[in-house]
């Protein structure tokens, strides 16, 4: 029985099943952690032992042959099978710890009240939520997803496309003392403006755009109140402190259990958005992919 395996080793197999995917040695060997000679030398132990040409080397690549197109799909069914039998197992057996990374606004916000549905459906994966408000460590080594902002083009990560950027002014209805809504963008003008700490120097919309994008020809006022922490901005707004900025899909929420309100008309979007990532050095487990599709079935439900 697999009489025809015989000393063939399972790395040899994967070097195979990378490469023919990729249609490169160079892409395979930095999927695999190793050098691109390595794979190159693994391929030839390969073809010799089974002695049988399974590429062609063209000119800027290669190309399968006959025989490596058959090869292949063999290998690749079976090493997901293993894959999957592997992952079933495990899950099985042990609690497995995904480690999520984002920013404090988006976990607190977004992702806290929806994740009773994920530990619902996968009781036996703990989430670890790592949070930061820089973008650059939220991809470490320790990392096997991460929902970040920006354009989508992380070069540490194959990243999807979650939601774009859309922000209107927010404040408590407590702040309006009854008055009718909407008001003119003019009214921002009367209430303190709550700002975060550094957010001319970053990539989202800060006051100074909005008032451009609701053509609103005053300067904000600079506000007495400024917070490096976009979710004790928010507390603060929701205290009746002063009008923030409001980031649809994250304020969603409070404006539906009336802790907020939309004091004036009119909205500012962008190109920029949060996007889902997994690092590239990460090998695509069953449970990373389990929890991108799940975040993404979940925006799909508004």
């Amino acid at each position: 029985m697999l009489a025809s395996l015989g000393e063939l080793s399972l790395d040899l197999l994967r070097a195979f099943e990378a490469a023919a995917r990729l249609r490169s040695f160079t892409a395979a060997a930095a999927e695999l952690g190793t050098t691109q000679p390595a794979v190159s030398q693994q391929i030839k132990r390969l073809e010799e032992q089974l002695a049988i040409r399974l590429f062609d080397r063209i000119y800027r690549g290669i190309e399968l042959t006959d025989a490596g197109y058959i090869l292949f799909e063999a290998v690749q069914g079976g090493l997901r099978s293993i894959d999957d039998c592997l992952g079933l197992i495990t899950t099985q057996t042990q609690h497995e710890v995904l480690q999520v990374s984002t920013d404090f606004a988006f976990a607190a916000y977004w992702l806290m009240p929806r994740l009773h549905r994920f530990h619902q459906r996968y009781p036996q994966v703990d989430v670890s939520l790592v949070t930061s408000e820089r973008s650059h460590a939220m991809l470490g080594p320790n990392i096997d997803v991460a929902v970040l902002f920006g354009d989508g083009r992380f070069r540490q990560g194959e990243s999807h496309w979650l939601f774009n950027e859309e922000v209107f002014p927010v404040c408590s209805p407590r702040l309006l003392s009854d008055r009718t809504l909407p008001l003119g963008s003019d009214a921002l003008l009367e209430w303190p403006l709550l700002h975060l700490r550094g957010e001319s120097s970053c990539q989202w919309f800060d006051w100074s755009g909005l008032f451009r994008a609701l053509h609103i020809p005053s300067a904000p006022a600079p506000g007495q109140l400024r917070f490096d922490n976009y979710t004790l901005l928010i507390q603060a707004a929701i205290a009746g402190q002063g009008v923030a900025i409001g980031w649809r899909h994250l304020v969603d929420a409070l404006l539906e259990q009336q802790l907020l309100c939309r004091p004036v008309e009119g909205a500012a979007t962008s190109a920029l958005g949060y996007f889902v990532v997994v690092p590239q050095r990460k090998r695509r487990g069953q449970m990373v992919q389990r929890f991108v599709d799940w975040v993404m079935e979940e925006q799909s439900r508004r």
